[in-house]
């Protein structure tokens, strides 16, 4: 009984969350177009008018004016004038969809997706790595400007379809106060069958939801670029295809179990809502008329017009309270998304830092991703100085991009802290404290933008040719860009561009790295540079690198040791723990981790090494 109560208590919630939701996308909406609003008010106010003007007082006119004798010329006067109230309605109604609606909508769109995009940069990275985030918020800006756009048309169609169905009401109750008991069959065949058909096709979307996703997923992957490749040269299509296959065969079991409940209960609903009202209308008006003669032919017409209408009143109303429920829930990762207070603000303000860099320092910092998993990064504790080359080493998963991460503030520490000058990077400006660095991340993202606008990444130079050009030179990637059509204003995708320029990933990587050589900062740090990269390329790369080092404080990652020999501090990293630091020479003399590293990955730099010694 208890789990019982609480379910009914957790559905009362959720409708009540749901409306709540609705009353927020009507202010969201307003905020950017009230036009929108008002517009959506009147065009649902006349729709449901025309409805009870029609059937209650336009038939009751006429065929009233015929009984009582009225002459021709009155009858077609009235005739005229409320052919002409509908002509001006539709002309209205039209205009408001075909124009006012789109470029309304549009205003939307517009605002809230800026709306949305603005939270979006400002959310921090570890809502982007927590997949039920990620999730709602891709849930969220799919179709959120139409989505309002319906609410406000639902929650104006619920409260002026009431105000209609009370309006009838009281039309048919002054005609026959037992006809409005004939009302009770449409709400049963809306609001009790129709409810549980809803429920019953929601079940079956939910069954075979997890199906369609592979549906879609296997259909994405037959005409997107992506596996082409792979497609033609393996039998992976023969598997995707059993997918495929598996999937629809068990979609169609889903839809046979679903098919005899929901056919029954359409059956039931559609029954309730048009044969037993219009039959029961008809039958007891007839009886009355013939029988009784306690009503006449007039009353008898105008009594069956409003029942019609009544009856696609309620057909409406029920419409649009689903509508309100299903669109309210939605919206309710939308408005989640949007009032989510960060805990690291992208506007935080604060203390403007130095730009005369002097050190980096992390103390006694750990942390975990997640609570309840093991810590990343573990008590650990280091320092650069000014014009310092530092080198972070070790296996994958040492924790060496989550260390850049921290220090650069899209993570914050669980405990210790990190200093820039000595002071807690918590306290700057976080705008002006992450312009301190110039970063390449291993998992760098080429845009849809020239090669130009791909290194300035939005910042402006008074000489911003001689800037992309040094940095694409520094970069090793300049011969092959001025051989693109259009060299470095070359847009980096054919996909809105014909002429445009698709590289390959060592060439791509090679225009992230000269992001980095662009950007006039302190701090330079490189995240596996050369991951890409052939070993020539990697060696010419290093070697502009440890140059650029000679007027700046360089950081970088790297996998191949044998990069890092020139470095002035090594620091060997296992499982988010310092284990080693000094120079490549001070830690081979160790014969520790950084040496057993080094040996089993680069034996011929060893040998190079020891050819050197024997000729000096």
């Amino acid at each position: 009984m208890g789990q019982k109560e609480n379910k009914k208590a957790k559905e009362k919630l959720t409708l009540r969350q749901s409306f709540r939701n609705d009353i927020y996308s009507i202010r969201l909406g307003a905020a950017y177009s009230r036009r929108a609003v008002i517009c959506a008010l009147i065009v649902e106010t006349l729709g449901y008018f025309e409805w009870i003007f029609f059937d209650g007082i336009f038939m009751k006119q006429v065929i009233g004016g015929l009984d009582e004798g009225k002459s021709f010329r009155q009858i077609m006067l009235f005739i005229g004038l409320s052919g002409l109230f509908f002509f001006l309605t539709n002309l209205y109604y039209n205009y408001v969809q075909s124009v006012v609606f789109p470029l309304e909508q549009t205003r939307i769109y517009g605002g809230v997706y800026s709306r949305l995009y603005n939270k979006a940069r400002n959310v921090e990275l570890r809502c982007y790595e927590d997949s039920d985030f990620y999730n709602r918020y891709t849930m969220a800006i799919d179709g959120a400007d139409e989505k309002i756009v319906q609410i406000i048309e639902g929650v104006w169609g619920v409260i002026i379809g009431a105000i209609a169905t009370a309006v009838v009401f009281v039309l048919m109750f002054r005609i026959d106060r037992f006809a409005v008991l004939f009302i009770i069959s449409p709400l049963i065949g809306n609001f009790l069958f129709g409810n549980l058909q809803n429920k019953k096709e929601f079940q079956r979307y939910t069954k075979q939801a997890p199906n369609e996703k592979v549906i879609n997923y296997v259909s994405r992957m037959m005409y997107l670029p992506d596996g082409a490749k792979e497609i033609r040269l393996s039998n992976i299509f023969r598997l995707m295809k059993l997918q495929f296959h598996d999937a629809t065969r068990d979609n169609v079991k889903i839809a046979k179990r679903y098919a005899f409940p929901i056919a029954v209960l359409n059956f039931f609903r559609i029954n309730f809502t048009f044969t037993i009202i219009f039959e029961g209308v008809l039958f007891y008006a007839i009886y009355r008329n013939l029988v009784t003669e306690s009503i006449s032919l007039a009353e008898l017409t105008i009594m069956t017009s409003l029942m019609v209408a009544c009856t696609w009143i309620l057909i409406r109303l029920f419409e649009n309270i689903m509508k309100l429920i299903k669109n309210g829930l939605f919206i309710n990762n939308l408005r989640g998304f949007l009032e989510y207070e960060e805990t690291i603000s992208e506007s935080q303000d604060g203390v403007m830092p130095d730009s005369d860099f002097e050190s980096l320092e992390f103390r006694h910092v750990t942390f975990a991703y997640k609570e309840k998993e093991d810590a990343t990064i573990r008590d650990l504790s280091f320092r650069i100085c000014r014009n310092e080359v530092v080198a972070l080493v070790g296996h994958n998963g040492a924790g060496k991009t989550t260390i850049i991460k921290l220090l650069l503030r899209l993570y914050d520490p669980d405990s210790g802290e990190i200093l820039y000058n000595g002071r807690n990077i918590k306290e700057y400006n976080l705008h002006a404290y992450r312009e301190m660095f110039a970063t390449t991340f291993q998992d760098f993202r080429i845009f849809g933008l020239t090669v130009r606008e791909n290194v300035l990444m939005g910042r402006h130079y008074d000489n911003e040719d001689f800037v992309v050009t040094s940095s694409l030179q520094k970069a090793g990637v300049y011969d092959k860009i001025m051989t693109l059509p259009n060299g470095i204003d070359t847009v980096m995708t054919r996909e809105f561009d014909e002429n445009g320029a698709v590289l390959s990933g060592g060439e791509s990587q090679k225009i992230a790295v000269a992001r980095t050589f662009a950007k006039n900062a302190p701090l330079k740090i490189f995240d596996e540079p050369s991951s890409a990269l052939d070993p020539i390329a990697e060696y010419e790369l290093f070697e502009n690198i440890m140059k650029e080092g000679q007027d700046h404080t360089m950081m970088f990652i790297s996998h191949r040791l044998s990069s890092v020999k020139n470095c002035d501090r090594v620091y060997m990293l296992e499982k988010g723990r310092l284990m080693e630091e000094g120079t490549h020479e001070e830690l081979m003399k160790q014969n520790g981790s950084y040496a057993q590293m080094y040996t089993r990955q680069a034996m011929n730099y060893l040998a190079i090494e020891q050819e050197e010694e024997v000729v000096s």
